[in-house]
């Protein structure tokens, strides 16, 4: 899979999701999966599997007689990309803006505080 900018819809990211748990899948899977995760029906999961593949977010292949579907994209790129989106549309690209207004809502663990601190040393060290 190769690196690929792109923002994913809300959509997108469900049909993705059940590719980035288990590629590939076949169509079939694919329908049933989404089906009992999110309710969508036989058509509207097909419709998005060939607009996804034309998109080339996901790739389809045939054996002659089935379909199947990975990804093109893998979801870590999808996740810093809906992260850049996010950051600069609520927060003007402000990461302390950000981590105020989560840390103010949100308990922390102490873990998670460690994890925190060590992320700001690693992002220092690499400061000019």
């Amino acid at each position: 899979m190769h690196e690929k900018e792109t923002a994913l819809t809300a959509a997108e990211w469900n049909l993705m999701e059940c590719l980035w748990e288990h590629a590939p899948r076949t169509g079939r899977e694919t329908v049933e999966y989404l089906q009992k995760s999110v309710g969508w029906s036989r058509s509207t999961t097909l419709t998005m599997l060939r607009r996804m593949t034309e998109k080339g977010l996901i790739a389809c292949e045939s054996d002659g007689e089935v379909l199947t579907y990975r990804p093109q994209i893998r979801r870590e790129d999808a996740a810093r990309e809906e992260t850049r989106s996010f950051l600069g549309r609520v927060y003007q690209g402000s990461v302390s803006l950000m981590l105020n207004a989560m840390t103010r809502d949100q308990k922390l663990s102490r873990e998670e505080i460690a994890e925190l601190y060590e992320i700001l040393r690693k992002a220092e060290e690499e400061t000019p």
